[in-house]
């Protein structure tokens, strides 16, 4: 039977994830800006509302102001300004973006009284210094990134930014379109110096990854008007926006060809040379590129520092490489005894390692490997996230406006088995966020994971909560725009697990296998990230550690090794973001007893935008004691 929504529940079990997660944390001293804790009493003065308010306003405008240096970001949301410029990537912008932060603590710190501020208005100072500091403690670690790497990079993301995001509604914003178009040599030049430099100083993602941006931007400036194939993705929506403006008779056709022909000028002129010099750099710096990695521990000079400063950017802890290697191993060993009962009830004879390769060989599991099967994966994918739609307010007082749509990632940057991805609609709800999903090869996308996966991507997980936080009002508008991976992650994670309690999910043993392989997914991660960057693994160590404790395919395996190498640390995020929430849950739980409420908990997690574990928990507090108070 079920679990009524709003009954007190058992703690969540986990106990031996959580009082792990919890002996770290109690390791970990609280951030300088961090302050008295919220549940603390107020020392000297009584919170001014005038203060709050004076500073909040403080915040909109100095927000406003940051910006205007990012033109990129007005654009995500939904906002025209600058709308005809691409981000300032060089160095010396982001040590420019480093000064106007620091100068604007120092002001903010000069001119507000933190001790006058209510709960809310201290958190919201807490989080503009963490900013600060997060800037500051990544910039000596700039040459560490891997700029260009097979799954990120402004090689493949703006393509997408301008199909997707920039929006034309009239003979300017083709104009603004098309000279983004332009900037684009400049762009790609200034991430080009940045990644040179890297090399120069040995720092140098594995082949692989230089391997994966030929192939993606060969594919970005293949097709006309690059050469005799059919229609590029750039090209063809340079063609359909300008034809969507005559068709509405904003322009006329005459004008529409003249605005086509500027934008195939600029695809010839700047788009093409910028994507040949990216591909010119990789294939020099190929063959000096590793085979069989090892992670940044062991390939570069400061990696230790390197991979200490992502865990901790990461997590928002301070645990370590090895205690999170352990928590890792731990949730491992829970996750199999789990999958073992999963096995039970289906009825499997064998050892796990059998009903591993049972579930991954059954043919019934996939989707045809046919436009019908990724498209059968699409509606299944919008029917699952449907019925959650149903059941929200059961579990939350905030719900988003932002539609969601789950569309098949574009043909330029799809990779069979990479990880199925989010990106958010606008804070006014115009457009809808949208589920990406990888459907090059339907033999890495399993049935068993479509459903789980729904939940995190979608609802109630990544469109939840983060078009909450675009939609809050009551904070500075800078709050409804952070990002924490610890954070929005773990939610993510968390979502997976809730919508365990809410009906029409998780029916048959199998999408419960589906979840909870989701979650051993998670869990590996813990080892195989920290083998790899701090334990000195290699690509294949962590490929065979993956593939002995659970049934991903081979595909997706190898797709999310090489993920981990390339982006060291993020994938830790997950887990312990989640196991924090849950351990929230349990206290929360623990201290009301039957005063405990599902959807104010849940409000209070979503209700004051992604913050770091530490200034998360502050505020969960303050709600159990005013409940207590209540």
């Amino acid at each position: 039977m079920r679990a009524i929504p709003f009954a007190r529940r058992a703690p969540v079990r986990h106990a031996s994830a959580l009082s792990l997660l919890a002996l770290a944390l109690a390791a970990c001293s609280p951030s300088p800006s961090t302050g008295p804790s919220a549940s603390a009493s107020v020392a000297a003065e009584a919170p001014s509302q005038e203060e709050s308010q004076r500073l909040n306003a403080w915040f909109d405008a100095k927000y406003e102001a940051l910006l205007r240096l990012r033109p990129m970001q007005l654009t995500f949301l939904g906002r025209k300004e600058l709308n005809d410029r691409l981000d300032d990537m060089s160095e010396a912008a982001a040590r420019d973006r480093l000064a106007w932060l620091e100068a604007s603590v120092a002001e903010m710190e000069a001119d507000f009284d933190r001790d006058r501020l209510d709960p809310e208005a201290r958190l919201s100072w807490d989080l503009w210094k963490r900013q600060y500091e997060d800037a500051r403690d990544a910039l000596p670690f700039m040459a560490n990134t891997y700029l260009f790497n097979q799954m990120s990079g402004t090689h493949a993301s703006l393509p997408t930014f301008l199909i997707n995001f920039h929006k034309v509604e009239d003979e300017r914003d083709y104009l603004a379109y098309v000279a983004r178009l332009n900037a684009v040599p400049a762009m790609f030049g200034q991430l080009l110096e940045r990644a040179a430099a890297s090399a120069a100083q040995g720092i140098r993602p594995p082949r692989f990854a230089y391997q994966g941006v030929i192939d993606q931007s060969l594919k970005v400036v293949g097709g006309a008007p690059f050469d005799a194939g059919a229609d590029s993705a750039l090209w063809a929506d340079a063609q359909a926006k300008a034809d969507a403006l005559a068709g509405k008779g904003a322009i006329s056709a005459a004008r529409a060809a003249e605005l086509k022909a500027l934008a195939r000028q600029a695809l010839l002129d700047s788009v093409a040379p910028a994507y040949a010099r990216l591909v010119a750099f990789a294939r020099e710096e190929l063959p000096a590129a590793t085979e069989n990695a090892a992670g940044v521990g062991a390939t570069q000079a400061d990696g230790a520092a390197y991979y200490r400063h992502q865990l901790r950017q990461n997590t928002t802890t301070a645990m370590s490489a090895e205690q999170i290697h352990q928590l890792g191993l731990s949730e491992v060993a829970r996750l199999r005894g789990e999958l073992e009962a999963v096995q039970r009830r289906i009825g499997f004879q064998g050892d796990l390692q059998a009903f591993f390769a049972h579930v991954q060989d059954d043919g019934a599991r996939l989707f045809p490997n046919t436009d019908a099967g990724r498209q059968a994966y699409i509606d299944e994918a919008t029917a699952d996230i449907d019925n959650i739609k149903q059941h929200l307010p059961a579990y939350f007082g905030l719900l988003p406006k932002a539609d969601l749509v789950v569309r098949r990632v574009e043909p330029f940057r799809e990779q069979p088995g990479a990880a199925q991805h989010y990106y958010p609609g606008t804070p006014d709800g115009s457009r809808p966020g949208i589920y990406y999903a990888h459907l090059a090869d339907m033999d890495a996308m399993p049935r068993t994971e479509l459903e789980v996966i729904a939940y995190h991507e979608g609802l109630p997980g990544h469109h939840m909560q983060i078009s909450i936080a675009q939609e809050l009002t009551g904070v500075p508008t800078f709050r409804t725009q952070y990002r924490s991976t610890a954070y929005t992650e773990g939610w993510g994670l968390y979502a997976e697990w809730l919508a365990k309690e809410m009906p029409g999910t998780y029916r048959d043993p199998y999408s419960e296998y589906g979840r909870l392989m989701s979650e051993m997914w998670r869990a590996i991660r813990l080892v195989v990230d920290t083998g790899l960057h701090a334990k000195g693994w290699t690509e294949q160590q962590a490929v065979d550690y993956f593939r002995a404790n659970s049934s991903v395919p081979d595909a997706a395996i190898r797709s999310e090794v090489q993920r981990y190498l390339v982006i060291p640390g993020q994938a830790t995020a997950y887990k312990i973001g989640m196991i924090k929430l849950q351990e929230l849950r349990a206290k929360a739980e623990a201290e009301l007893g039957e005063r405990f409420d599902l959807r104010g908990f849940h409000d209070t997690v979503l209700g004051g935008g992604a913050l770091p574990l530490d200034l998360l928990e502050q505020r969960v507090d303050r709600w159990i004691a005013a409940r207590k108070r209540a």
